[in-house]
């Protein structure tokens, strides 16, 4: 066949690069809350995450997604969710590096910064697949909930907390490594977790047997489950293991796997329990604390898995833009594309600034800070991520909007973490319940608002408002995503203010919070360093 012409102003691959260690407002981030050392430790996760290897691993697990056998060749039920070989190897790799229940096991020992290190290299490793990060994101979360639980937790932690990924439904007890997921929302309440039907009867020997229909379980090949039932005292948490004490199948009748938007590498199920064995955890009646102290945990990983999709989004955004020629110039070049490109990296850093504060609190044990700054992030960066995503997209135009970009991937994938746990109404409301009154939360959050203070007057006239906002009472409901955005800018700004550049704080506070700023990203004002922003942007190979 004759060639007919020669194939020209094609990006190359993005490989060989390090979304860890060669993301300056990450590795600044963890050398600010962590260490050196901290940083040092996830040089080899850097360079697998950008490596063509990994990234090849998630586009098969995305293009092959699960698979669901609920009976074996001789009519038997067996509800056994199948996975690509790629699903493990982002599995394997995740927990190994101690991405998952690991930093609960290295805080006891005395590591303190266990869960920033995990944070950095979550943040860091999702950006290769995000599907496989809701099993990771649960085992981790598990953990404090347990030990509402103390023989339970004494039994199980060990395997939640390991290194070890060890596919396939056995005894928990019996395995070396442990995932975890969660059984809350149900067709009659979704958020309203109260309004579930599912009950639970006690056998007589510490367990008790479950009935009832989850609308939405994610991850169903996991080990074990927390789950919300109704007794006689009301909403409690229950420990329901695939697999009972001694080897026998737990009944747990998967009735079909969601089609989802995104996430497609992840199983997501509709589960029936008849008769389904659990264990009490926590006090009968006092469930929705019990759960929610794993809920609020997950709330990080959606920070974070937000700031990594954004960033994984600008990242091949200002990779296409160094390697695209229009119009005689490379796009990076261009006035224009700067200023998109800027905004998006101001996007980018800020989401990143407070994920990374939020798992060094957790380091620290600011449970009050977390409270409020935990549904304020998870409210604000969340929702910004598809605005970000899209717009990334745009610049890579035609061959954005095309699968083999990987773009559309991040697309899909970009609203899940909004509407995970609570959409934004659900998460703007529960932050004025942090800002009750007397809230030692907003004390805590204050504090960190403080620490910027006289840094720029367009932050402090950004507090100001804001005090004004929380002293006015009037339809406070109404006013809930108002405040909760404002907030969430003033801790970013606050962050930026301390510990970033000049230029990125200057521009973020021009914009975000000085007015100086169009409807849409790119419409930085005239003055800002732009070219600066972008080179700060890039990634560098590992």
């Amino acid at each position: 066949m004759s060639v007919t012409h020669q194939v020209t102003n094609q990006v190359p691959p993005l490989v060989g690069h390090d979304p860890i260690g060669g993301d300056a407002a990450l590795s600044e981030a963890c050398l600010r809350h962590a260490d050196a050392a901290s940083l040092a430790s996830l040089a080899e996760l850097g360079a697998l995450a950008g490596s063509a290897q990994a990234q090849e691993w998630g586009r098969l697990a995305n293009e092959n997604p699960p698979r669901l056998r609920t009976h074996d060749r001789y009519g038997h039920r067996v509800d056994e969710v199948e996975f690509h070989p790629a699903w493990h190897q982002l599995m394997g790799a995740a927990i190994g590096h101690g991405l998952a229940g690991a930093p609960w096991a290295d805080q006891a020992v005395g590591d303190r910064h266990a869960h920033v290190r995990r944070a950095v290299g979550y943040l860091g490793w999702t950006q290769v697949e995000m599907g496989h990060g809701c099993p990771v994101t649960m085992t981790y979360a598990v953990v404090p909930a347990l030990r509402r639980a103390p023989d339970l937790a004494e039994a199980l932690e060990p395997a939640l907390t390991s290194r070890d990924y060890q596919f396939g439904l056995a005894d928990p007890r019996t395995k070396r490594g442990l995932v975890a997921g969660m059984g809350m929302t149900e067709k009659q309440g979704g958020s309203d977790v109260r309004a579930n039907t599912t009950t639970a009867t006690a056998n007589g020997d510490g367990s008790w047997s479950l009935t009832g229909h989850k609308w939405f379980t994610s991850a169903p090949m996991s080990d074990l489950f927390l789950v919300l039932a109704q007794t006689g005292d009301g909403v409690s948490c229950f420990l329901v293991p695939r697999v009972l004490p001694g080897g026998e199948r737990n009944p747990f009748a998967l009735q079909r796997l969601k089609d989802k938007l995104g996430d497609r590498s992840n199983a997501s199920s509709e589960v029936e329990f008849d008769g389904t064995t659990g264990w009490l955890v926590g006090e009968p009646g006092r469930g929705v604390p019990a759960i929610i102290e794993m809920v609020a945990t997950t709330r990080l990983d959606c920070v974070l898995g937000s700031a990594a999709t954004v960033r994984a989004a600008l990242t091949q955004a200002v990779h296409h833009a160094r390697h695209r020629r229009a119009f005689g110039a490379l796009l990076a070049e261009q006035p224009l594309m700067q200023n998109v490109l800027a905004d998006l990296a101001l996007e980018s850093e800020a989401a990143t600034a407070l994920a990374v504060r939020l798992a060094a609190a957790q380091d620290a044990g600011e449970r009050d800070y977390l409270r409020l700054a935990g549904a304020v992030a998870k409210f604000w960066v969340c929702k910004r991520t598809p605005v970000a995503v899209a717009e990334a997209l745009e610049v890579l135009g035609g061959n954005g909007y095309v699968e083999e970009s990987g773009m559309p991937r991040l697309y899909r994938q970009a609203p899940l973490n909004s509407i995970w746990e609570g959409s934004g109404n659900v998460i703007a409301l529960d932050v004025l319940r942090a800002l009750g009154a007397g809230s030692s939360s907003l004390a805590a959050v204050t504090a960190e608002l403080d620490a910027a203070r006289g840094a720029d007057h367009r932050y402090d006239a950004a507090v100001h408002r804001l005090a004004a906002e929380l002293a006015d009472p009037e339809q406070l409901p109404l006013r809930a995503r108002r405040i909760a955005g404002q907030l969430a800018l003033c801790l970013q700004a606050s962050l930026l203010l301390q510990h970033a550049p000049t230029a990125v704080a200057d521009a973020f506070c021009a914009t975000r919070l000085g007015g100086d700023w169009g409807a849409v990203l790119g419409t930085l004002p005239p003055g800002t360093p732009v070219a600066e922003l972008v080179d700060r942007a890039a990634v560098v190979p590992a």
